[in-house]
């Protein structure tokens, strides 16, 4: 098939990249360049820039695709672009939206494809919310051919799941599990949480392309399995061979005050617990299973992290941060013990 990825190169595009140039797909990533170097040889990198509407049209103006894949349309006016450039030029629009978008806080734990979109708490998760239903109205209307994605918590060899850090990625964390201070895990750990190894939803999507029977329909690509926070990061201290001391902060407390929008990542998100049902997407995808359990793949990305350098990026500021959140709980525990 002739398919064309917006992006391509991100946390979770680049498996599907790899996967399907694997089997042997003609595959296009319009772009702008980055982690070229790291792109299978059949591979055909469009450089331009997909906000630059005109340029687009130009460069697209003869090709035909069976298949568009968007993976950094985070707004409305960003699919409205894609509309206009890719009607009638596709046979398939693959949506990438997020699982963040089912309601919270939720009725029931047990997430399926049909339960509601509503997230009061992060304004990412609406508009990735106004971002489907424009597309599943341009379906219905218009016979635009969407297919809707809403990945969970995915990740890849450059950085271990996490529920706080700070801009600058994980390292931080592993930096303090690794020296022998304590980190933050919001709530009481107990939460039930769903991470998935980006070659796993790799599967999941590559199933979905040119599958004629995911048109106009939504589906969520996840594990199986589910953990707790406080088994994520003994997880990550024991592949670090270090003891995990873990401190445990309210998520209400934390999200009042750090300006890591937290109240949109965790009150809007990984806060709460959540268990996938998978069901629909092995209907229209047979045989697919995620087979990257927690502590396979986060002995996998740790092992890649401590042999790249490159992704050791210190954050000072979080660490900061954290030390004060942490001196501030245990000052007022003995001012309320001591009297």
């Amino acid at each position: 098939m002739k398919v064309l990825f917006i992006g391509g190169t991100g946390t979770i595009s680049m498996a599907i990249t790899r996967l399907l140039a694997q089997q042997g797909h003609e595959l296009f990533l319009l772009n702008r360049g980055s982690r070229a170097d790291e792109l299978p040889e059949n591979v055909t990198v469009l450089k331009a820039d997909i906000n630059d509407e005109a340029e687009i049209n130009k460069l697209i103006d003869d090709m035909s695709f069976d298949a568009v894949g968007e993976f950094i349309g985070f707004v409305p006016s960003q699919v409205e672009r894609d509309i206009r450039l890719f009607r009638g030029r596709t046979k398939q629009y693959i949506y990438i939206s997020s699982a963040s978008a089912y309601q919270k806080p939720l009725s029931d734990c047990v997430i399926t494809e049909s339960t509601p979109a509503a997230n009061p708490f992060w304004q990412y998760s609406r508009d990735k919310i106004a971002c489907e239903e424009l597309l599943m109205k341009e379906y219905r209307e218009n016979g635009f051919p969407v297919t809707i994605v809403r990945p969970s918590h995915t990740y890849d060899e450059r950085s271990v799941p996490l529920g706080v850090h700070g801009h600058n990625g994980s390292w931080q964390v592993l930096k303090r599990i690794i020296e022998g201070k304590k980190v933050i895990i919001h709530g009481d750990g107990t939460s039930l949480w769903t991470i998935t190894h980006n070659s796993d939803f790799a599967k999941g999507y590559a199933g979905l392309v040119g599958n004629i029977h995911a048109i106009g329909q939504t589906y969520h690509i996840t594990s199986d399995e589910t953990v707790t926070w406080n088994q994520i990061y003994s997880i990550i201290a024991d592949a670090l061979g270090k003891e995990l001391k873990a401190c445990h902060v309210s998520s209400e407390f934390l999200a009042a005050v750090s300006d890591l929008d937290l109240e949109g990542s965790l009150i809007g998100d990984k806060a709460n617990s959540v268990i996938f049902d998978n069901r629909k997407l092995k209907r229209a995808v047979p045989g697919f299973t995620a087979e990257v359990r927690a502590d396979q793949g986060i002995r996998q990305t740790i092992a890649h992290i401590l042999a790249h350098p490159e992704l050791q990026t210190e954050d000072p500021e979080f660490d900061r941060w954290c030390d004060k959140v942490i001196e501030t709980l245990e000052k007022a525990k003995e001012v309320i013990i001591n009297g």
